[in-house]
């Protein structure tokens, strides 16, 4: 499994890195994203701790860990300045908390994460075709969720993303060692979604090409 879209007790996830990774590890994870929520009042704490411990991470176990962040919350007109400076800061990827029905997430949010280059859109809800459009012209992934209630529209979210060119991911959100899945189990919620087995596979796929990206970035 890659997953891209993980918590830690930094922002409001249950397990400290290590533990985190560990378990990861144990369930067949290759590669973890750490992506702690994020804005302004600790972007920079945030991506120095999280780039610190997975530098050292890397060095003891056998878990690839990627930092990140993930903008949430932010006000639509502050995420292009949020996503340059977790970028500056040493963030090796940038996720935006999308536009899930059941969160008050401000309308723009997906139109503004998408327009500020972040690499995943993050359980982009009810997104608009122009949007999804618009995402596959930038190359950002929109992402497929295993996570409870944001994934009530990964049909919408897939259907969208095929009838408009627009590349997939499938991450889990996770916040409690629970949500951490096997790659079977990702293959499941990407069926789920109303893709058939080939283009599932091909989500999977894109999961491994992001990984390499962002690895040439930071190892």
């Amino acid at each position: 499994m890659i997953d891209f879209h993980t918590h830690t007790i930094l922002s409001d996830g249950e397990l400290i890195a290590s533990e985190l990774v560990r378990r990861a590890y144990t369930i067949g994870y290759r590669a973890i994203g750490l992506a702690d929520h994020a804005d302004s009042s600790n972007l920079e704490c945030l991506v120095h701790s999280l780039v610190k411990v997975a530098g050292e991470l890397n060095s003891f176990q056998e878990t690839v860990v990627i930092p990140g962040v993930e903008i949430t919350h932010a006000p639509p007109n502050q995420i292009p300045q949020l996503v340059d400076q977790a970028r500056r800061l040493g963030a090796v990827f940038v996720i935006v908390h999308g536009e899930s029905p059941v969160e008050p997430v401000a309308p723009g949010t997906n139109l503004a994460a998408i327009k500020a280059g972040a690499d995943i859109l993050a359980h982009p809800g009810f997104i608009a075709p122009s949007e999804a459009r618009l995402a596959a012209d930038r190359g950002i992934l929109l992402e497929i969720t295993s996570r409870a209630g944001h994934s009530i529209t990964n049909g919408h979210v897939a259907r969208t993303a095929l009838e408009e060119g627009a590349r997939l991911v499938v991450d889990t959100d996770t916040h409690s060692p629970e949500d951490l899945i096997t790659r079977e189990a990702a293959l499941k919620v990407l069926l789920g979604a109303g893709l058939t087995a080939a283009q599932a596979e091909q989500v999977l796929d894109n999961n491994e090409e992001l990984l390499a990206t962002l690895k040439r970035r930071f190892m």
